[in-house]
């Protein structure tokens, strides 16, 4: 990937997902090229159900990026986009789970559509195939082994449900249904929860592999939100649930000279 492409998408992040931007800033200087490209596949596949109204240019857009997953595992020319082409070289070029990344796009279908998710597993499924796979993809292009996937997924799954939860005032504006308990004792249920799979992966995330660490830096606010969600539940649909600017940077800046969480 040149130095011009893997800027390009530095960019997209900066602008487009502040915090996962500031994580990988704060990971190893060789590592953030490849987490700067796969977090800007992710946002645009994130953004793709959001940009029009009409849901069958959505599912176009969608599929358009499962297409070039498919030209990328199959050694396809890559096409002339400033993410899809850096996206084919990393695909190319390191251990990146293609499939899993087909499962980010095929779950962000739901996002286009307005019915509520059934039960509290069927979010979970799509925690688990959004921010769940994303994590356990940046780990595995970075030098992760399969034996490490149940810790970086756990992680991944919790820091995306703080994400979500914090999400919940606008998704609730936007005409979407996004908890399926919408009451105090539903939403600090989910923190539980979250901070439940935080424990599972804090117990193993010492055995990755101290090049893939740098993923990890993605979750570093996981913890804090979600303890303020389980003791303060009704910040999340007043559109509260954020850390101090102190805990946010300081909590940033102890993650990434310890390397991990």
């Amino acid at each position: 990937m040149s130095p011009e492409a893997v800027g390009a998408c530095a960019a997209l992040v900066e602008r487009g997902d502040a915090d996962r931007f500031a994580a990988v800033m704060a990971a190893p200087l060789a590592v953030r090229g490849r987490l700067f490209v796969l977090y800007a596949f992710n946002l645009e596949v994130a953004r793709a159900p959001w940009v029009t109204q009409e849901p069958m240019i959505a599912e176009m857009r969608l599929q358009w990026w499962r297409d070039v997953l498919a030209e990328a595992a199959e050694g396809r020319a890559p096409r002339g986009h400033e993410v899809a082409g850096p996206l084919h070289a990393l695909i190319r070029g390191t251990e990146l789970p293609v499939a899993v990344l087909d499962r980010l796009v095929e779950a962000r279908r739901r996002d286009i559509w307005r019915e509520p998710f059934a039960d509290e597993a069927e979010l979970g499924a799509y925690l688990e195939d959004t921010a769940g796979g994303l994590l356990w993809a940046a780990g595995r292009c970075l030098g992760a082994v399969e034996a490490d996937e149940a810790a970086l997924r756990d992680l991944g799954w919790a820091a995306g449900l703080a994400s979500y939860l914090q999400a919940v005032p606008e998704l609730l504006a936007r005409g979407r249904q996004p908890l399926v308990r919408a009451d105090a004792a539903g939403i600090a249920a989910m923190a539980e929860a979250g901070l439940d799979r935080l424990a599972q992966a804090r117990a193993r995330l010492g055995t990755i592999a101290a090049r893939a660490q740098g993923a990890t830096l993605a979750g570093w606010q996981a913890g804090g939100l979600l303890r303020l969600a389980r003791a303060e539940p009704e910040r999340v649909l007043r559109g509260e649930l954020r850390l101090s600017e102190f805990r946010r940077r300081g909590g940033l800046l102890l993650a990434g000279w310890r390397g991990r969480l």
